[in-house]
């Protein structure tokens, strides 16, 4: 009698299984809804614990406010450890590793164990025109050199790298820069960068100079000026270290010379043929370019100096000229001085020759380089050549 009520057509139970489908069908929506709610707040949750998150890394702002002090000498150097530091896991405040990119404006750190390659001395060479505040004495006088609380020495940090080959090795000094602002620039933009630039402490725009030397990435010498035996008729210039001086006032003497620049890996005598040959006036002051871990260059125009007896006896880093290059300043004569100096450091595996600034000079060195590389010369910094106790 129902079906008498049923649409014309349609089966009752068709319809009814039908109507099951539809009202499941109708749950099913909001139960996955609700399910797919209830899984990503649980992952929202557990994403924002603290517990479960790596922290991020610091930033170098914040790795700066973590160091006890922060040493400042001219632009804010990189100093040697810094250059080479990273945090290592467990460091800082953060319980996981990090490691810091660190850049040439972060401060120095101190109280840090820095282990250093030995083979692998220098500046970068982006900051080479920027002292390194640890390596830096402020006085009265300017910023003296000396040696880190870890004793590393600006010998070890200013000085230009070579092969490390044992091949025949030839070094020049180039002095008198800062003397000449034309022959200054000249000699900066001609040499060629492994040649050794000395610096006249009497000269103009030192600093400048300096900073432009060591950005074409020459290794600089101070030079020094030493009592020579026609005193004071031939005159070195002002703050001459003599032998009537005493200790006392040839250090001070020293010290304003040192104060001149920055980032030399040491010094070289200007004139001094009799100071020199006085060991007793020349002792305290080679015992003090050791102590700020510096080198001493003989300029080899004395036969006279005791300048290697006396920095033997006080540990300092030591190496003289075998030829002054232009003592005639024409330059074939100065070539064939060149062409002697290769034959010395083919005889006895190095040589080191100093000249001056002046534009024959600079010309003939330039082109004589540039050719005794191709017959199998290297050109070194003056660093390359010295007996190190420290390292030897």
């Amino acid at each position: 009698m129902a079906d008498l009520h049923s649409p014309l057509g349609q089966d009752r139970n068709q319809d009814k299984r039908g109507n099951g489908r539809s009202r499941a069908f109708r749950w099913f929506i909001p139960s996955a809804a609700l399910a797919v709610i209830v899984v990503a707040a649980g992952f929202f949750s557990i994403s924002n614990n603290s517990s479960f998150r790596t922290p991020p890394l610091p930033s170098a702002t914040e790795v700066a406010a973590r160091s006890p002090e922060r040493s400042t000498v001219r632009g804010d150097a990189p100093s040697q450890q810094a250059r080479n530091k990273s945090l290592s896991p467990g460091s800082g405040s953060s319980p996981g590793p990090a490691i810091i990119k660190v850049t040439p404006d972060m401060p120095a750190s101190s109280g840090k164990i820095v282990v250093n390659d030995p083979s692998k001395t220098g500046q970068d060479p982006r900051v080479a025109h920027l002292p390194d505040p640890e390596l830096i004495e402020n006085t009265a006088l300017g910023p003296l050199p000396i040696r880190g609380p870890d004793g590393l020495r600006p010998l070890d940090v200013y000085s230009r790298g070579w092969s490390g080959a044992r091949g025949a090795r030839v070094a020049i000094v180039i002095g008198g820069l800062g003397l000449s602002q034309t022959g200054t620039q000249s000699a900066i933009r001609q040499l060629p960068d492994e040649v050794t630039l000395a610096f006249a402490p009497q000269g103009n725009s030192l600093q400048r100079w300096m900073q432009a030397a060591r950005q074409s990435g020459h290794e600089i010498l101070m030079q020094v000026p030493l009592e020579p035996f026609d005193y004071p008729r031939v005159d070195p210039g002002r703050h001459t270290l003599t032998v009537e001086g005493g200790a006392e006032k040839n250090r001070a003497d020293l010290f304003w010379t040192l104060s001149r620049i920055t980032n030399y890996t040491g010094v070289m005598n200007y004139m001094g043929a009799r100071f020199t040959a006085d060991a007793e006036a020349l002792t305290p002051v080679m015992q003090e370019i050791g102590r700020r871990g510096l080198l001493y260059l003989d300029d080899g125009t004395s036969a006279r100096s005791q300048a290697d007896t006396v920095a033997m006896q006080q540990a300092t880093p030591f190496s003289a000229a075998d030829l002054v290059i232009d003592a005639v300043q024409e330059r074939g004569e100065i070539l064939k001085k060149l062409d002697e100096l290769e034959r010395i450091a083919r005889a006895k595996g190095s040589a080191i020759g100093t000249g001056s600034a002046f534009a024959v000079t600079v010309d003939a060195v330039a082109a004589w380089a540039n050719e005794a590389k191709t017959r199998g010369i290297e050109i070194v910094p003056v660093s390359a050549l010295v007996r190190d106790p420290e390292r030897d």
